[in-house]
């Protein structure tokens, strides 16, 4: 695909986009996606707008096209198996950038699954760029400046756009050449062998749903300036606030914010007339969920006060934690060495497993499954030194 490098402020002129949504349209998303060796790939969900999301728009472009595919519109695992089949096939290289979320979103909603991938946010991560969002390296690249605020649509209503048609066309349009410099630069640096790694533990990753945790307004900010009488009421609201969230199927705060949700817990409206002065709360609000909010306040008022959450990380034992913390900043020192992000030298899960399992040896490590070959050749000697550095100053009783 040629690039047209466009002037500041310019629109570049692409041709349209092949629009899949109906079945009348896959033969020529079929026909487009035969013989390529490489596809951009980007995904656009509907999180700000519903309870549970999923993916609303399929962007694929190769050297020669682009298209948009419509999964509200279509079977896609009965319909789209030429989809699937591209994105399993490890001689068709998938080229996305930021493919963690987009990677969960497309096998959690239609069981596809990934290999040979490219992710040109983690290879500008690894080269030690500033900025990695898409919209700051086209701008750079290309003289290309895409409208972020789109990036908050609701891409679940129909029709889309004009607007929001070519803005997702842009996501994956120079993703192509974009890779070809990255892939150049990685290679150039003697980075490869790092990227492929990385990029391979992307193909695995998975969504991993967050089930609603009625012990979750402890986490709000400034739930222990209120009252116990308060936090009772809080409690109240906020299993008031996911009802409404799940039955009207939004995100909870678009029900009611976490300032809301305080601001009523410490003043307690008994009345709407008191309600609707509460500071933050909307007229609408009032008139939607008064009353439902109104006989939370009284639920609270009746219950006994919460007891205290029970604040730990999952890793109790302080050896554990004391490793971690060590490896942490170990983590830091070499990101800080290398010029890039401390996730690129390892994950924080990474970390907690290492923790844990406190290898003594190389045998040990390699046992390690989030540890790579590439991190295990680089950082492996480094690691064991830490962790025996750790253990060889525990406290004495432990």
């Amino acid at each position: 695909m040629s690039v047209h490098q466009s002037s500041p402020g310019e629109s570049p002129v692409l041709p349209p986009p092949l629009i899949v949504d109906s079945p009348c349209q896959v033969a020529s998303l079929q026909q487009m996606l035969q013989g390529a060796k490489r596809v951009a790939v980007d995904t656009e969900s509907n999180s700000l707008y519903a309870y549970r999301p999923r993916v609303c728009l399929i962007q694929i472009s190769t050297d020669d096209a682009d298209a948009l595919i419509d999964p509200l519109q279509l079977d896609v695992k009965a319909e789209l198996a030429c989809l699937r089949d591209v994105f399993a096939d490890p001689s068709v290289e998938k080229v996305f950038h930021a493919a963690e979320y987009d990677v969960m979103g497309l096998r959690r909603d239609f069981g596809f699954s990934f290999a040979n991938l490219f992710d040109t946010m983690t290879a500008a991560r690894i080269l030690g760029w500033d900025q990695f969002g898409l919209g700051a390296i086209l701008e750079q690249r290309f003289g290309i400046t895409l409208n972020k605020r789109h990036q908050r649509a609701n891409w679940g209503q129909r029709p889309l756009s004009p607007v929001l048609i070519r803005y997702a066309q842009m996501d994956t349009h120079y993703l192509l050449p974009l890779r070809d410099q990255l892939f150049a630069m990685l290679e150039a640096g003697g980075h490869l062998e790092e990227a492929r790694e990385l990029f391979d533990e992307l193909c695995q990753v998975e969504w991993q749903e967050a089930e609603f945790d009625p012990q979750g307004f402890w986490r709000i900010g400034g739930v222990h300036s209120l009252e116990p009488e308060g936090i009772a009421v809080l409690r109240e609201l906020y299993l008031y606030r996911d009802e409404q969230a799940r039955q009207r199927d939004v995100p909870p705060f678009k029900i009611m914010t976490d300032q809301i949700l305080l601001a009523l817990a410490a003043t307690k409206p008994r009345s709407m007339r008191q309600l609707a002065q509460v500071v933050g709360i909307g007229a609408v609000q009032v008139r939607r969920y008064g009353m439902g909010i109104l006989e939370a306040v009284r639920r609270g008022l009746r219950a006994g006060p919460p007891a205290p959450a029970h604040h730990y990380s999952g890793y109790s034992n302080e050896q554990v934690v004391r490793r971690f913390e060590a490896l942490h900043s170990w983590r830091k020192q070499r990101a800080a060495q290398r010029g890039v992000s401390s996730e690129v030298v390892m994950p924080r899960d990474a970390l907690w497993e290492l923790a844990q399992v406190a290898p003594r040896n190389w045998e040990q490590l390699q046992a390690i499954r989030s540890i790579g070959p590439w991190r295990l050749k680089t950082y492996g000697d480094e690691i064991l030194r830490v962790l025996d550095s750790v253990d060889a100053t525990q406290p004495e009783g432990k």
